[in-house]
């Protein structure tokens, strides 16, 4: 491997407990491949995520955390045992292949449908619509207005955050990253515009950040520091989550917090919609990873519309030290090996991004067989 193009990128690195012999992350990547009936994954995901385990990390798909926080059509799970061995024989075959996975475990919130409920709303922080789409069953449907947690719900989902990085560590994952992102439903109690409750989940910063840190400190229970990472940061989307003048805000006061749990990573989106004229307008491009290296002391992971020129600069000038490709990594299962050769990269057949069987899934050509 000639690592002369990219020596930052491809260099080794220790993230928390592991060892990585290169600072190429694979994403998070929902493909809808998992068993629709019972959320199980399969050994075609087996075989897709060992394809890819020459990466220095891979971030599994998000995997729900429970029933009530499921809201994706074939995606996994975490929380019942068929669970737990359908993800072993995944991890295995990547650790037999020699690479290294983590689970990002997942609560949709109001992103998910009442269909997948028997009619009845998906929870959230309030009764705001988020106004997006969800992937149900039988297709893309618009999102409902969600019920309102009572404690109880909020009880019961720390909880279940907990017993996913317990069972995720004993389906072999080499550790646990929390989605605290996007659209999902820590960001929906972060974000003013999805949270209107009046109690300690509600208001302030500190408490719409609460169920975070709740969240957070019952997977740390079950998992060291030093393999638990957290996906978070600004994000400026459509409807209620739309940046507003609390949004910077409120990612400054999270990620200053996460410097007191020494984790293992903070996986940091750069911005993915445009931002023109929003509040954190002044974030677009390299801007997001000066503003927050300054502020997170721990193990930075740079995202979102990454080549290697790009993510060789970042890892160079210090603003991160991994860099995460996503879309990649769809259709380039050899990608360091791709980088390190220089070579150019496939394309994405974007009709089977998110279908089912093995079509663009695991029969995308290595270097070795790919045309010259």
């Amino acid at each position: 491997m000639n690592k002369h193009s990219y020596p930052s990128l491809l260099s080794p690195t220790t993230m928390g407990a592991l060892p990585l012999p290169n600072r190429v992350v694979m994403a998070p990547l929902t493909r809808m491949r998992a068993t629709s009936s019972n959320q199980v994954p399969t050994k075609l995901q087996a075989r897709y995520y060992a394809q890819r385990a020459s990466a220095g990390l891979i971030i599994g798909e998000c995997t729900a955390i429970s029933p009530d926080g499921f809201g994706w059509a074939d995606t996994p799970g975490l929380w019942s045992a068929d669970q737990v061995r359908g993800w072993r024989v995944v991890t295995d075959a990547v650790h037999e292949a020699g690479g290294r996975i983590v689970a990002q475990l997942w609560h949709t919130g109001a992103m998910s449908h009442p269909d997948f409920f028997n009619g009845v709303p998906p929870m959230s922080a309030s009764d705001i619509n988020p106004e997006q789409q969800s992937v149900t069953p039988l297709g893309h449907k618009p999102t409902v207005t969600p019920r309102p947690m009572s404690k109880q719900d909020i009880r019961d989902t720390v909880r279940d955050y907990g017993r996913a990085a317990r069972n995720a560590m004993e389906a072999g994952f080499d550790g646990v990253q929390l989605q605290a992102n996007y659209l999902y439903l820590i960001a929906q109690f972060l974000a003013r515009g999805t949270n209107k409750r009046t109690d300690e989940y509600g208001g302030s910063v500190e408490n719409r950040a609460r169920l975070l840190f709740e969240s957070l400190e019952s997977i740390l229970r079950e998992v060291d520091a030093t393999r638990v990472g957290i996906k978070v940061g600004p994000m400026h989307l459509s409807g209620p989550l739309a940046a507003d003048e609390e949004t910077l805000p409120t990612a400054e006061y999270v990620i200053n917090r996460l410097n007191d749990y020494d984790l293992s990573h903070l996986l940091l989106m750069g911005t993915n919609t445009d931002v023109t004229g929003s509040p954190i307008e002044h974030l677009a491009g390299v801007a997001m990873f000066e503003h927050f290296r300054k502020l997170y002391r721990g193990t930075l992971i740079a995202n979102v519309d990454m080549d290697a020129r790009r993510a060789e600069r970042l890892i160079a000038t210090g603003l991160a030290d991994l860099v995460a490709f996503g879309r990649p990594y769809i259709a380039n299962p050899d990608l360091v090996e791709r980088l390190a050769a220089d070579a150019s990269l496939n394309d994405v057949d974007w009709s089977t991004v998110y279908a089912s069987g093995p079509n663009g899934y695991v029969d995308y050509p290595a270097l070795e067989r790919a045309p010259a």
